[in-house]
């Protein structure tokens, strides 16, 4: 009995065995690396640094300025000026890698391979299982045989799309970066509160708030030191 409805199941089920092994192979690849990732940046639980921050934002002018950074396991995260200005960014895991793997709350999908200032990387998609969360998917690009997270570009409700580069050095071997970039785009981005301070003012800032649409801002923090798993009172983050 030949029915044609029958060959095409028949067909795509050997097409299904045939790929499946492949699917099963990359969840599996992209599983793993965000393991050892994970398990680097887990040797963390609190970190005292001490670094430079420059800000490049169109419409405003903000001197760079040394800061001093803190951060506790799991979200706590707070950077204070030299000018005694705290700024304690909303959602620690915007700036904190590890935030974003906290509670095995996602689903990694591989989603192929790519270059890093010339450096081959993997590429990791994580969607959030939360309907509720502010993140919608994060874009990792993964240095495999370092396990270090090189670069992430994450699309949120409320901040639009912004990207992180990260730079190793010292510190590479418990995934804390040397120097740390944001880009963002001016019209999405929402500025912590204390850093949007020091506005130009009259006709200049109405020219550049018009143009802002299309422009990038950057923040750039280069770290000159850490004191590592030294313990750190809750109290500092109020």
């Amino acid at each position: 009995m030949n029915i044609p409805g029958m060959k095409l199941s028949v067909l795509a089920c050997l097409l299904m065995l045939f790929l499946l092994p492949g699917f099963v192979s990359r969840a599996q690849d992209a599983n793993d690396l965000i393991k050892k990732v994970k398990e680097k940046l887990a040797l963390v639980n609190d970190y005292q640094a001490e670094g430079v921050m420059k800000t490049d934002v169109s419409f405003m002018k903000v001197p760079e300025s040394k800061v001093t950074i803190f951060y506790k396991k799991p979200d706590k995260f707070k950077i204070r000026k030299q000018d005694g200005i705290s700024i304690v960014p909303k959602g620690g895991g915007n700036i904190n890698l590890a935030s974003l793997f906290e509670g095995n709350n996602y689903t990694a999908v591989a989603a192929g391979k790519g270059t890093v200032d010339g450096s081959p990387v993997a590429i990791v998609k994580l969607l959030p299982l939360d309907e509720k969360s502010d993140i919608v998917v994060s874009t990792l690009y993964i240095d495999e045989k370092e396990s270090l997270v090189k670069k992430a570009i994450i699309t949120t409700r409320e901040n639009g799309t912004y990207e992180m580069e990260m730079q190793y050095g010292k510190y590479g071997n418990r995934g804390l970066p040397d120097v740390i970039t944001f880009l963002f785009a001016t019209k999405d981005y929402k500025l912590p509160k204390g850093l949007a301070f020091d506005y130009d003012t009259g006709e200049q800032t109405s020219k550049a708030n018009s143009a802002s649409g299309n422009q990038k801002g950057k923040i750039q923090i280069s770290y000159t030191s850490y004191i590592i798993n030294k313990g750190i009172a809750n109290e500092m983050f109020k």
